[in-house]
């Protein structure tokens, strides 16, 4: 990757929070320099080794924006919360070198992509990116999605089997009625404490709490639940806190989260993705989210395997760069 960098003075930017200490095996660094003017997404496209450019097409209404390079069959990545396309930066060469069409598409509510006022639940987000598949002349494509992406990526196998070759599910599963049980202060001996599920469930105060201050929550999730601090750059925290640093951003982004109730209504009425399944899982909190994905995977897939990220937390995407990419390249062909 070329590296496309800009800064200012730690005097400037936004200190992490003193007060609130993170729930996972990383430390809070220093974080002293932050990016002062954050590249275009056209910038950072053609920063990556190999063709890569950025685009925008407009389905059902909504203009979507994507990344893309490579020749071959088409693998779409899906990105999670907080983050963007740019997530998959270190796999896309990688993953284009081998073969695919490499298309990073931000969803509805991120980055580049318009923020719609309804329509994040899943099943409908899964019907947005089969009508972009469609719109970019495909009928069917492998699709891999990480957390929020993750979710999206089950619902359109799950809904479009016609247009799913094959399905990587990273981290997270899709909404279920599990997560009624988490508590609403940290239970002694819970490995994590994910706060931000029910603060994305209020209305209007993230937004007014998070507007221009997005730095603040970005770095605490990345401090968090990053096992290697230096896997993400100044840079990368820069162009990932821009992306959600307006209302209407933090606004989509929680949509997401408040759509959980529909999601797992959907849930219920769902069968068994017929396509082949890859599940990949850290060990984050003690292995517990590997136990899960081991344990419920298979009863939504008929055809899956779990593997297991050693060494990285949630955000193994980065982390483990090389580790995602050998995983694809096999199970994807």
């Amino acid at each position: 990757m070329r590296a496309v960098t800009a800064e200012f003075p730690a005097s400037a930017a936004p200190a992490p929070s003193a007060t609130a200490a993170p729930p996972g095996p990383a430390r809070a660094p220093k974080h002293g320099r932050v990016a002062s003017a954050v590249p275009t997404d056209t910038r950072l496209a053609h920063s990556l080794e190999g063709d890569f450019h950025s685009s925008h097409v407009t389905v059902r209404g909504l203009r979507l924006h994507y990344v893309a390079g490579g020749e071959g069959r088409p693998l779409i990545l899906l990105p999670g919360w907080p983050q963007t396309w740019w997530e998959f930066r270190k796999v896309m060469p990688a993953l284009a070198a081998a073969g695919y069409r490499v298309i990073a598409v931000d969803l509805p509510g991120m980055g580049g992509s318009d923020k719609p006022a309804g329509g994040y639940d899943k099943k409908t987000m899964a019907g947005v990116i089969r009508s972009l598949i469609r719109a970019l002349g495909y009928r069917r494509a492998d699709i891999a999605g990480h957390d929020v992406g993750s979710q999206v990526a089950f619902s359109f196998a799950v809904n479009h089997p016609e247009a799913t070759r094959r399905v990587a599910l990273l981290e997270t599963l899709h909404p279920d009625p599990s997560l009624y049980r988490i508590p609403i202060l940290p239970a002694r001996g819970l490995p994590f404490f994910p706060w931000w599920l029910a603060f994305g469930q209020v209305p209007g105060l993230p937004e007014q709490v998070l507007a221009g201050r997005a730095r603040h929550l970005i770095d605490w999730i990345f401090d968090a639940f990053l096992v290697d601090q230096t896997a993400l750059t100044l840079l990368d925290r820069s162009v990932f806190a821009h992306a959600y640093n307006t209302p209407d951003a933090i606004r989509g982004g929680n949509g997401w989260y408040q759509a959980f109730g529909q999601d797992i209504v959907d849930l219920g009425t769902y069968g068994k993705v017929t396509a082949p399944v890859l599940g990949m899982v850290s060990g984050l909190g003690d292995g517990v989210l590997a136990e899960r994905m081991r344990a419920t995977l298979p009863t939504q897939a008929a055809d899956a395997q779990v593997v297991q990220v050693e060494d990285a937390g949630h955000f193994f995407v980065e982390e483990a760069p090389q580790a995602v990419v050998d995983e694809f390249v096999r199970f994807f062909g």
